[in-house]
C-alpha cells in the first residue's frame, strides 16, 4: 500500500482562455496533510485561475491533478465537494435573504421522521457551532444585515462544518480587523490538527509569516519559487512577487509592508490648520450613531479604526447621505446639511469608495466606460440621449490616470484583476473631483503593487484639497495613509489623535482593543 504524501499534487498545468492568453504555463503546487501553503503574487498571476483548476471550475488544458494519490479530472464544482475539497471564494456564496443558520445548514439541513426542516432545532444547532468555533456570529442574523467581515466569517464557518480534508481559503482577512483575524487564525490551526490541508491564498504578506508553513509565489502564469517560510525573508518574498527588474517597486512595497509612513503629501505640517473643515460632524446620533464629533479639512486624511460593527462604515454612511442624522447636526462646506439621498451628496461632491465593490461599486457584467459614468449619468444625458462620446472620453483619461490595465474602455469588469476593478471605483469619481472622498477598506484584495498604486491615488486626492476619510482594518495602512486617526466603539468615537502620536501598529491595536472593554 503506497503512502500519500501529498493531498494535492498539481504537475505542469496549463490553461488557456480564448485561444490566445496563457493564464497558466506550467503551474506546479502541491499541499500536505495538516499544512497551510500560502499561494501569493500580483493580481493577474494566475493564482484564482490555479485554485478554480482545483475546484473544478476551470478546466486545464495541460498537466494532472492528484488528490490523495489519486489523479482526478473534476469537471464541476459539485466533483471537487465531493472529494472533500471546500473552497471559499473572495466572491461569497451566501444567500443573503436567509439567516445564518439557513446558509449553514444550506443542502444538509437536520430533517425529522416528516422530513421536515425544524427552524429551533437547525438555529440550536448551528449557533452551539459557532460559539464552539469562537465566531461571534448570531445564528438567526440575517446575512444581509451582517457587515462584511462577519458574512466572510460566516462562509468560512460554512465551510468548516463538513467533512473536508482539503480547505481553500481566497483573501480570508481582507476585511477583517486584529481580532477577527485571531478567530480565524485559532480556526486554521485546529483544522490543520485534525490533518486537513490549507490552501491560503492572500495579498496581506505580514500575515503569511504568522499563518503559513510553505509559500508558492506565481508570477505571469509561472512557478516563481516555493520556500519554506521560516527561511525566507519579507524581501525576497518581494522581490519574488515583483520580480527581477523592479527593485524600485520592491522597495516600495517592502515600505509599504513594514508600515513605512510617507510624509509631506497631506501632512498637517504642508496644509492650514485654520481651514474650515470640508465636513463635520457635531454630536450626531442616529440608529448606529451616538454623539459622534468629527471634522475633516481639505487636503486631510482621516482613517477611523475600531472593530467589524463598531459604527466605522455608519460614519460614511452618515457623510454620504445614506443615514440620516435623527439628533445634531452635519455641517457641509459651511451649511447644514440633510440630504435625503445619496444623489444629493453625489451632486454637492461627495465621493464613496463602498467596502464590496461587486455588490456596491461596480456592475461586473458591464464596461469599464458604462462603470465610469455612473455617478454621473444625468449629466451624461442630453436631450434624453446618453452623450457616449463623452463618456468614453473620461474612461479613456481614467485608464489612463489611474494605470488601469485593460484592452480598452469596452472591455468588462469581470474580466479585470481585482486592484484594476477597484481602480476603476476610485475613476468614477475623477470628473468632476469630489471635495469629500469616503473609503469603505480601499485595498480590499488587491495586490502589493495595485495597493501602492492605489495609495498614490488616494494622495492626490489630498493634495489637490480634497477631504479623505478612510475606514480599514489594516492598522498599519491607516498609520501610513493617515494624518488623523478616530477609533470608534458601539457607535462613538472613544480617541482622536495625530497619527505621529501612535506609535507603531501594536499602540493602535491597543486603542482599538481598549475601546471596545
Amino acid at each position: 500500500m503506497t503512502t500519500v504524501e501529498s493531498l494535492v499534487d498539481m504537475r505542469d498545468i496549463t490553461l488557456t482562455f480564448g485561444g490566445v492568453v496563457k493564464a497558466l504555463r506550467g503551474v506546479s503546487f502541491d499541499l500536505r496533510p495538516g499544512e497551510v501553503h500560502a499561494l501569493l503574487g500580483q493580481n493577474g498571476a494566475g493564482k484564482s485561475t490555479l485554485i478554480k483548476v482545483l475546484s473544478g471550475v476551470n478546466q486545464r488544458d495541460g498537466g494532472s491533478v492528484l488528490v490523495h494519490g489519486e489523479e482526478t479530472n473534476f469537471r464541476s464544482a459539485q466533483d471537487s465537494q465531493a472529494a472533500g475539497i471546500a473552497m471559499v471564494y473572495q466572491d461569497l456564496s451566501l444567500v443573503p435573504s436567509m439567516s445564518v443558520a439557513d446558509n449553514l445548514f444550506l443542502g444538509r439541513e437536520p430533517h425529522d421522521r416528516l422530513s421536515l426542516v425544524r427552524g429551533r432545532r437547525l438555529h440550536a444547532a448551528a449557533q452551539k457551532y459557532l460559539d464552539e468555533q469562537g465566531f461571534p456570529i448570531k445564528a438567526a442574523a440575517a446575512v444581509a444585515s451582517l457587515p462584511f467581515a462577519y458574512r466572510q466569517l460566516t462562509e468560512i464557518a460554512k465551510a468548516l462544518m463538513g467533512d473536508i480534508r482539503i480547505l481553500v481559503l481566497d483573501e480570508p482577512t481582507s476585511a477583517l480587523s486584529a481580532g477577527e483575524e485571531d478567530i480565524l487564525f485559532d480556526a486554521v490551526k485546529e483544522v490543520t490538527r485534525r490533518g486537513v490541508g490549507v490552501v491560503y491564498v492572500t495579498h496581506r504578506l505580514r500575515e503569511v509569516f504568522r499563518i503559513s508553513d510553505r509559500v508558492t509565489v506565481l508570477r505571469d502564469g509561472l512557478n516563481a519559487g516555493t520556500f519554506d517560510t521560516p527561511e525566507i525573508t519579507m524581501e525576497t518574498l518581494i522581490s519574488a512577487i515583483v520580480g527581477p527588474g523592479h527593485a524600485k517597486m520592491a522597495q516600495a512595497t517592502l515600505s509599504l509592508e513594514e508600515g513605512e509612513r510617507r510624509q509631506g503629501f497631506s501632512d498637517p505640517e504642508h496644509q492650514s490648520l485654520t481651514a474650515a473643515p470640508v465636513i463635520e460632524l457635531r454630536d450626531v446620533t442616529n440608529d448606529r450613531l451616538r454623539g459622534v464629533d468629527l471634522k475633516v479639512r481639505p487636503g486631510e486624511i482621516l482613517g477611523l479604526a475600531g472593530m467589524v460593527g463598531s459604527g466605522r462604515t455608519e460614519v460614511l454612511e452618515t457623510m454620504f447621505g445614506l443615514r440620516r442624522a435623527a439628533e445634531g447636526q452635519v455641517i457641509y462646506q459651511g451649511a447644514e446639511v440633510k440630504w435625503k439621498s445619496s444623489a444629493a451628496a453625489i451632486k454637492a461632491g461627495v465621493a464613496l469608495v463602498p467596502e464590496d465593490r461587486h455588490l456596491q461599486g461596480l456592475v461586473l457584467g458591464d464596461s469599464i466606460a458604462a462603470n465610469t459614468a455612473l455617478p454621473q449619468l444625468r449629466g451624461l444625458t442630453r436631450f434624453g440621449f446618453f452623450a457616449k462620446g463623452e463618456a468614453g472620453k473620461r474612461a479613456t483619461s481614467a485608464l489612463k490616470e489611474l494605470n488601469v490595465k485593460a484592452p480598452g474602455i469596452s472591455t468588462r469588469l469581470q474580466n479585470l484583476s481585482g486592484g484594476n476593478q477597484q481602480k476603476v471605483v476610485f475613476g468614477k469619481w475623477l470628473v468632476p473631483e469630489p471635495k469629500l472622498l469616503l473609503l469603505d477598506e480601499p485595498t480590499v484584495g488587491v495586490d502589493v503593487g495595485a495597493r501602492d498604486e492605489i495609495y498614490g491615488i488616494i494622495r492626490r486626492f489630498a493634495q489637490r484639497g480634497c477631504a479623505v476619510v478612510v475606514v480599514s482594518s489594516d492598522l498599519v495602512e491607516l498609520q501610513m495613509l493617515c494624518d488623523t486617526l478616530a477609533i470608534i466603539n458601539d457607535g462613538q468615537v472613544t480617541t482622536t489623535a495625530h497619527t505621529s502620536e501612535v506609535q507603531g501598529e501594536e499602540a493602535l491595536q491597543h486603542l482599538v482593543q481598549e475601546s471596545a472593554r
